[in-house]
């Protein structure tokens, strides 16, 4: 199940333009677009730009990945087709759950370049905090965590992607402004504390439990 949901991202456009465009936006802000997330302008060997505009983006990049994963099956019909194979609901979820946390990883994974990019043009070379920046890029990841659930969660409420999507949108900023924003703070200083992971996990198996909950209804209405 798992393996059929990730295979279905990369048979589709989906995946290619979301991880592009994520990408590419990371890429400008670093080092095109004036601001303080711009390492040419901070004048120090960081990158700590990205991860001051990567929580930003990824609010719209996680929904963009899990809008379809409930409002494409109730539109098209085959939900209760899914159903009705010897699969146990729970298993279903968090394959689909799984599936848009391995691509939003993998979207993530290519920022790597922009630290070695740095590295090699500090002075002296090398000067830089390569511990920061490896619990930093976890802090991402945690957070990514979180994002995915709650988009995934809003997915279970409509059939309609276009509308998932703007939900998963507004509710990770409201979440991420309210109470996510200082944990994930905490852990983008390269401080890994398990108090915030435990919450961001926390966050994402919430979710996961209340889409099952949403999920096992649909159909019965």
């Amino acid at each position: 199940m798992f393996k059929k949901e990730l295979s279905y991202y990369f048979s589709t456009p989906i995946a290619y333009i979301v991880i592009a465009l994520f990408l590419l936006a990371v890429s400008l802000f670093l080092w095109v677009i004036p601001g303080q997330w711009n390492v040419i302008e901070s004048g120090y060997a960081q990158v700590d730009g990205l991860f001051l505009i990567a929580p930003w983006l990824l609010m719209l990049v996680c929904p963009a990945l899990t809008m379809r994963l409930f409002a494409e099956e109730k539109q098209s019909g085959t939900w209760l087709l899914l159903r009705a194979q010897p699969i146990a609901l729970w298993k279903i979820v968090v394959c689909k759950y799984l599936a848009a946390f391995v691509l939003t990883v993998l979207a993530l994974f290519p920022c790597i370049v922009h630290y070695f990019i740095v590295f090699y043009m500090a002075e002296p070379m090398g000067n830089m905090d390569g511990g920061q920046f490896a619990g930093s890029m976890m802090g991402l990841v945690f957070l990514s965590s979180s994002f995915i659930g709650i988009g995934m969660l809003c997915s279970t409420l409509t059939g309609s992607q276009l509308v998932a999507f703007i939900l998963g949108a507004v509710s990770n900023f409201v979440l991420y402004w309210v109470v996510l924003q200082d944990h994930y703070r905490s852990i983008s200083r390269g401080v890994v504390d398990l108090r915030d992971v435990v919450f961001f996990l926390s966050v994402a198996v919430a979710a996961i439990v209340v889409s099952i909950l949403i999920a096992g209804r649909i159909g019965k209405r």
